[in-house]
């Protein structure tokens, strides 16, 4: 039966609103079908709309569920952020007041909230190299020569990412985005080091997402891919910063840390835009 929901629209992952990747979420979302949420986050029209849900595991303080316009999401960082703070906005009160438990479709997810700014744990995250037919198919397809191409990883963290290192940021940025797309190309990864008088570390793109845009603004479980990727291969500092969708006119800046115990941190800003109620 339709009823009355709280209704938040968030910015995540830049310092300035306006300038991140825009999130949905759902406060009251017991009680949908899979089918009320997928149509709903298909109105949306965002990258991914969230809803916000009893847990099913005594240690999490929420569970969430991730849509994009056209399928469900097992685990997305950008989400995860945004409906972590929503949820503190509207009332939640977490077990541990340093720490939020989120309960999604890989698992229970850690929020840390004692570093100034909010930083989920990145998940598990398996790392091979790309299969030489897919790295040639995908290459050739966005024109990168293979000369240009440092390294091409296929990474899993829920989602897929099939990533290639390019020799810095301008390679990053010079890509065309209109070469590859969904689903045909799924979720492909470009990451180059920045200049050094740059403010972040590496520039990031996303391209080919599920959500029908030509490239994520700012992606929040492929940076933490990345970040798993660097540290597997002993190249993760303590603290790095990311940036992402500047080719698309967005500001996007990821906090990357690493802590003694060995967990990568990944945070950012979240910046509540809208707030109200909607009937679903």
């Amino acid at each position: 039966m339709t009823k009355r929901r709280r209704f938040v629209q968030c910015d995540v992952f830049s310092e300035t609103p306006f300038k991140g990747n825009a999130l949905a979420v759902v406060v009251d979302g017991d009680g949908l079908s899979d089918n009320e949420m997928q149509c709903f986050a298909r109105w949306t029209n965002l990258a991914e709309t969230t809803f916000l849900l009893t847990p099913e595991v005594e240690d999490a303080d929420y569970k969430v569920r991730i849509f994009t316009p056209v399928r469900e999401m097992p685990f997305a960082g950008h989400p995860t952020l945004g409906s972590s703070m929503v949820w503190l906005r509207s009332g939640g009160m977490p077990k541990n007041p340093e720490r939020i438990r989120q309960q999604c479709n890989i698992g229970v997810i850690d929020i840390d909230l004692t570093s100034g700014k909010p930083a989920f744990a990145a998940p598990e995250t398996s790392v091979e190299q790309m299969h030489p037919d897919e790295r040639r198919r995908i290459s050739a397809r966005m024109g990168l020569p293979s000369a240009l191409i440092l390294n091409a990883v296929t990474l899993n963290n829920g989602p897929v990412w099939q990533v290639f290192e390019l020799p810095s940021a301008q390679d990053v940025l010079a890509v065309d985005a209109q070469k590859v797309s969904w689903p045909e190309f799924q979720a492909i990864g470009l990451i180059g080091k920045s200049d050094p008088a740059a403010p972040s570390d590496f520039e990031v793109r996303m391209l080919a997402p599920s959500s029908g845009m030509s490239e994520d603004p700012i992606t929040g479980s492929l940076n933490a891919a990345l970040a798993r990727w660097l540290q597997s291969t002993g190249c993760l500092p303590d603290t790095l910063k990311v940036s992402q969708g500047r080719a698309i006119q967005r500001d996007g800046l990821v906090n990357i840390r690493l802590d003694k115990d060995g967990c990568v941190w990944v945070g950012g800003d979240v910046h509540v835009l809208i707030e109200g109620t909607v009937w679903i």
